[in-house]
């Protein structure tokens, strides 16, 4: 595991004892915006990327911060993360679960250097579930390695995240599935689908917007536990650059299955 684990994990677990788990269910009006249609803040999200922050800053000295919620306010933060080292976080994935009182949502940080993942935490705080990867060094659920394993069914589940396609993609997307996959509700938290994947629930996930923040720490475990990801053309997934569409699987030749199915 990275070295610098136990202080990660420590610092996600107090975050979202004092600052997201208090506010939970207990949200007023006036405490949740919308920074885009459909695409909400808390003060909860806030108040932990400030707090996140400041915990990682005495970690490694002079690495930046990447958070959604500062990158909301000055998009320009994300220029050149391809280049040197960054912690990113999201302080609350899934903020549109939180903020209407519902599972799923998690608190996510990576450690990115030189344009690659180096390690990813994923703590969700109502299941007291740490998941943990490090480039290399494998993939972790609450100190148990983890090894992806498919789920079994008849025709591979898929979790298709159409929110932000268009309708004609929405379209061909669920007319390309028909007999060939059995289309599973997507949580709208990536937090939540990463694990899904290794773990069985789920065999396939396609996402259309893919912020870095959503899905560093994912990839990377989803990697590191022996799934694949990538563009849907097969392309890396490379965090910095700006494009969208991101295939997920449980396995290798199961993303080799679905892209044959999605991007043909």
């Amino acid at each position: 595991m990275h070295s610098l684990s136990p202080a990660v994990e420590a610092l996600l677990i107090d975050v979202a004892n004092t600052v997201v788990m208090p506010r939970y269910q207990l949200l007023e009006a006036h405490q949740i915006a919308e920074k885009t249609p459909g695409d909400l803040v808390t003060i909860a999200d806030q108040e932990s990327e400030l707090r996140l922050g400041e915990g990682l800053a005495a970690l490694i000295p002079g690495a930046r911060m990447i958070g959604e919620e500062g990158c909301a306010a000055d998009p320009s933060l994300l220029d050149g993360l391809q280049h040197g080292t960054a912690w990113v976080i999201d302080p609350i994935d899934g903020t549109g679960n939180f903020a209407a009182g519902r599972p799923h949502f998690a608190l996510m940080i990576a450690l990115v250097a030189a344009g690659e993942a180096q390690a990813g935490w994923i703590y969700d705080p109502l299941r007291l579930r740490m998941v943990h990867a490090v480039r290399g060094g494998g993939a972790w659920i609450d100190g148990t390695r983890v090894k992806a394993r498919p789920s079994g069914a008849a025709l591979p589940v898929a979790a298709i995240s159409m929110k932000f396609m268009d309708a004609e993609k929405r379209s061909v997307m669920i007319e390309r599935t028909a007999g060939h996959l059995t289309l599973a509700e997507p949580p709208m938290c990536a937090g939540e689908q990463y694990p899904r994947l290794a773990l069985g629930d789920n065999d396939i996930s396609v996402f259309e917007r893919t912020l870095p923040w959503d899905h560093i720490a994912g990839a990377l475990f989803l990697t590191e536990s022996g799934g694949k990801i990538a563009r849907m053309d097969g392309s890396p997934y490379h965090f910095w650059d700006k494009r969208t569409g991101l295939l997920g699987a449980s396995s290798p030749d199961l993303w080799e299955a679905a892209a044959r199915i999605l991007a043909p």
